[in-house]
């Protein structure tokens, strides 16, 4: 006693007919992660540039640390000039000051550029244990690679190890560092 073929081919059409979603079903779900898509992505892009700016700060912190080891351990008080210089350990010894990623004049970490120089008004030094002129001050900076993208701020940091920081993401400059000189740390 079967179905008469007439309601089996009813039967297999009406289970065809519902194996697939329906077009409006499928722009519903376009539209939804659209939106959430709209509203996620703006806060993607926020944390990275949150995320950059702390490897920013991190970067030059590690850089006045490494300047301050270097000036105790192998410059007579002097400070390097370049990051290279930090990069590159005294004969006999395998650990350089600074880590290799921030090996080369200039490095690019976490979507900033990080420089040393000598400051302004610094003088030459005694010469390190490798035979590289030292500076008797140093000044470092990290700028964004892509002001707005990467990074908001820029900062800058010196002998006295303060880190400040500019908001229009240019680094502040040595006259902004100096007590009165209207620069803003970051705290």
């Amino acid at each position: 006693m079967g179905m008469p073929a007439r309601c089996q081919n009813c039967n297999v059409r009406t289970r065809l007919g519902h194996a697939g979603f329906t077009l409006t079903e499928l722009l519903i779900v376009v539209a939804i992660t659209g939106i959430i898509a709209a509203i996620a992505i703006p806060a993607m892009l926020r944390a990275r540039r949150t995320a950059n700016e702390a490897a920013a700060i991190g970067s030059l912190r590690a850089l006045n640390s490494a300047e301050s080891s270097y000036a105790a351990v192998a410059a007579k008080g002097g400070f390097a000039p370049l990051l290279a210089t930090l990069a590159t350990p005294c004969p006999g010894s395998t650990a350089a000051f600074i880590s290799p990623d921030l090996s080369i004049d200039p490095a690019v970490k976490s979507g900033y550029t990080i420089t040393v120089s000598a400051a302004t008004g610094s003088a030459p030094g005694p010469t390190d244990c490798n035979g590289v002129v030292t500076e008797t001050a140093y000044y470092t900076t990290a700028v964004p690679v892509s002001a707005g993208m990467s990074g908001l701020r820029g900062f800058a940091s010196s002998g006295g190890g303060s880190i400040f920081f500019d908001p229009t993401g240019v680094a502040p400059t040595e006259a902004q560092m100096v007590p009165g000189g209207g620069g803003t740390t970051i705290q």
